[in-house]
């Protein structure tokens, strides 16, 4: 798929590359379909490229047979640590669970 939507966006860069070579000017609806092939062309492009499906994750199970006991937790300073990006110590979060 991912070929197929590559050949297409050379050939309608092509396309429009090649196409309008006289001046801006109403011949007969030529400029008016060249616009509106360059337009249509562009959002088939964008739709091709826009539709990427992702699968998703199964559901969780439900699990009413067990059920954890709360945890008692809290978030604290730690022991300093040496930054050596910056030079300095740092005490960063940690979380202490009862």
């Amino acid at each position: 798929m991912k070929i197929a939507t590559c050949a297409f966006a050379v050939a309608a860069l092509a396309f429009a590359a090649i196409g309008p070579t006289t001046s801006a000017r109403a011949d007969d609806g030529k400029t008016a379909a060249w616009a509106a092939g360059g337009f249509l062309g562009g959002m088939l492009l964008g739709n091709s490229l826009a539709k990427q499906h992702q699968e998703s994750a199964p559901a969780p199970a439900d699990y009413d047979a067990y059920d954890p006991p709360p945890r008692n937790c809290h978030w604290t300073r730690g022991r300093p640590v040496w930054d050596d990006n910056y030079g300095v110590w740092r005490r960063p979060r940690v979380q202490v669970c009862d």
